[in-house]
């Protein structure tokens, strides 16, 4: 054997994460501002953006072909120096994905069954929600039961969930 020094490995380490890691990060921010682009006018104002981000996403709804690409790809570059977690959250709440969305839509549909199966839930709903539309609310529970006899399309079903959705916004609005 020979007195050669040992090889030190810890040198040869690249410091911070790989290329592949850095390139896999900067598609995922790009395809999170992608979604942002894709948002209407009302969506967007909701979700939490510093305004450079929030002016380049308008510019590049605006733009087409090359223009987008490029518009995508600052937007990109812009996220990397914003936490995308507000943002992912945000959109997952739009998208329906979120545990606290689909709690909600789970309450509303229960909230909805418990007043076609008892007409005093109208009374419950006039003292928690006194803004609420009563006549119409008793209107759709029994046109949503009409349906349900005759085994119809649940058109009347349905606009009842709308509505106590409507009337969930606003009262976790206020």
């Amino acid at each position: 054997m020979t007195d050669h020094d040992p090889i030190d490995l810890e040198d040869d380490v690249p410091e911070g994460p790989s290329k592949t890691r850095r390139k896999k990060d900067s598609d995922a921010l790009q395809r999170l501002g992608a979604e942002l682009v894709a948002l209407s006018a009302e969506r967007l104002k909701k979700v939490p953006l510093p305004d450079n981000l929030r002016d380049a996403v308008r510019a590049c709804q605006r733009f087409k072909m090359e223009a987008r690409r490029r518009q995508l790809q600052y937007i990109g570059k812009l996220m990397r120096n914003v936490d995308p977690e507000p943002i992912q959250a945000m959109l997952d709440v739009f998208n329906g994905v979120s545990a606290e969305e689909i709690a909600r839509q789970h309450r509303i549909e229960r909230q909805r069954e418990r007043l076609l199966e008892d007409e005093g839930m109208l009374f419950e709903l006039a003292e928690r929600h006194p803004g609420a539309d009563l006549q119409r609310l008793r209107v759709l529970r029994r046109n949503a039961l009409k349906e349900r006899e005759s085994q119809k399309p649940p058109r009347a079903y349905r606009e009842l969930f709308r509505i106590l959705r409507e009337i969930d916004d606003a009262t976790n609005n206020e």
